[in-house]
This record gives structure tokens, C-alpha cells and sequence, in this order.
């Protein structure tokens, strides 16, 4: 299994960099994966990280976007401009789960 190492912290992830297991996230783990892939993280996007970490845990797989934007309230293309290209994928890097299924 590969390991990097990101904030110091030596963790285990897949080969696209996704985490193996969700409880090794922690808030500063998000910030940095944030960063290597360009998102300035705000309140907002906290948000969306805690919902998906929620939901995951709750359900057992992670949201998909109709998903995250039904149960927030945030029109799909909001969730575009947040995390521009694959909104999905990389929501759910930042938030240390694996990504979604489906990208709806």
C-alpha cells in the first residue's frame, strides 16, 4: 500500500492519493490536500467538508454532488466554482473520503 507523506503526518493512500481510511483525517490534513490542488479553502468549503465526512459516515459511501447539493441547498454549478473541474473527486479528497461512485 503506498504512504506519503502530507503535514507531517506519514499516512496511507491509493494510487490516485485518495486516503485508505477516512479516520486518519484531520482538519489540517484537509487544508494541505486543499492546497495541492489549488483550492483556497473558506468557510464554505468547510461546510461542504464536514457534510461529506457526515454523510459518509452516516451512510457508508460518500455523497454524490446531486447529493451534496440537494441536502445543502447549493445549486451544482456553485459547487463547480468551488472546486472547479471535478467538484466530486476533489470535495472528497479534500474531505479524506473516498470518492464518490457516481460523479451525480
Amino acid at each position: 500500500m503506498p504512504t506519503t507523506t502530507i503535514a507531517g503526518k506519514q499516512i496511507e493512500v491509493n494510487e490516485e492519493g485518495f486516503l485508505n481510511n477516512p479516520a486518519d483525517w484531520n482538519e489540517e490534513l484537509g487544508a494541505e490536500f486543499a492546497r495541492l490542488i489549488g483550492v483556497e479553502m473558506t468557510d464554505e468549503h468547510w461546510k461542504l467538508v464536514k457534510f461529506l465526512r457526515d454523510d459518509y459516515s452516516a451512510q457508508g459511501e460518500t455523497p454524490t454532488l446531486r447529493r451534496v447539493s440537494t441536502q445543502l441547498g447549493l445549486p451544482v454549478k456553485q459547487l463547480f466554482t468551488m472546486f472547479p473541474g471535478k467538484p466530486a473527486k476533489k470535495m472528497s479528497y479534500v474531505a479524506g473520503v473516498p470518492k464518490p461512485k457516481g460523479c451525480v
